[in-house]
């Protein structure tokens, strides 16, 4: 059965401020849920205006603004209110981020390729640029802040017809250990979470492209690709979210500039 339950987590510090980016669906809800059980002030952006009002219907008092990750003009506003409203910030979690096209480079557009790179390591130069001043700020007064951004196994493995993803996430860690190198020694601990095959819609897509691309159906897709997981499962949104609290915990106190594995040890992609 899969684990949906927020976990808690003992020496969380009360009432951390957290951001995060995407965070009325999916990977991201799950993230500021489990931080809200635990205490947290939390806002997260998002485009899907459905999953807004969901969120903001589940969580009232805390705010869920509309903002594209990929246009800078989008994340300065969302950011400007949100740490207004927050007054400060200790946590961003940068998780906005797209699939991209699955096909050859040769017939992949530029729009396409573009796109990819813009929501998904872009944006997390527009959250971070605006975030770390109030970090740093969170850092000296109680001595740590965190930046924790998502990544995927497609970080560490080449992906086969999805080089704008890959690329993407390679660099996103990339990114990840120069800003532990940058930020560090100023208390703020950044790292990144990889993680492998997650339920959900997002990947039934995924594997109904790779199913198009390689003429087989998407049940074959998706039993192909759970043969290249060492626990030949799934992750949840939840895994993932747990692996974020535990970094802003006594219990990660000495992780940084880690890209994360939360995967069930994926071998090939």
């Amino acid at each position: 059965m899969s684990d949906t339950t927020p976990t808690i987590v003992p020496g969380i510090r009360p009432e951390l401020r957290v951001i995060v980016s995407a965070g009325a669906g999916g990977i991201g809800r799950a993230i500021a849920e489990t931080f809200i059980v635990n205490g947290a002030k939390v806002v997260v952006s998002d485009v899907d205006e459905t999953a807004l009002e969901g969120f903001r219907g589940a969580f009232p008092d805390h705010p869920a603004l509309r903002a594209d990750a990929g246009i800078q003009s989008e994340v300065d506003a969302f950011m400007d209110r949100a740490l207004e409203h927050l007054d400060g910030l200790d946590v961003l979690v940068n998780n906005a981020g797209i699939a991209g096209p699955t096909a050859g480079i040769e017939h992949m557009s530029a729009d396409d390729w573009r796109r990819t790179i813009d929501i998904n390591l872009n944006g997390m130069f527009y959250h971070t640029r605006r975030a770390v001043p109030a970090l740093r700020q969170a850092a000296a007064q109680h001595g740590e802040a965190w930046i924790t951004n998502l990544a995927s196994v497609a970080g560490r493995l080449g992906f086969a017809n999805r080089t704008p993803y890959a690329a993407s996430k390679w660099g996103v860690v990339g990114l990840t250990q120069s800003l532990s190198l940058e930020l560090g020694p100023q208390g703020i601990r950044v790292n990144a979470l990889l993680p492998g095959v997650v339920e959900g819609e997002r990947i039934e897509r995924v594997f109904r492209a790779r199913a198009e691309q390689q003429g087989i159906t998407p049940e074959e897709a998706k039993a192909r690709g759970l043969q290249s997981v060492a626990l030949r499962q799934m992750v949840t949104a939840q895994d993932i979210a747990n692996m974020a609290l535990v970094l802003c915990s006594p219990l990660g106190r000495n992780m940084a500039g880690q890209p994360l594995s939360v995967c069930g040890h994926v071998f090939a992609i």
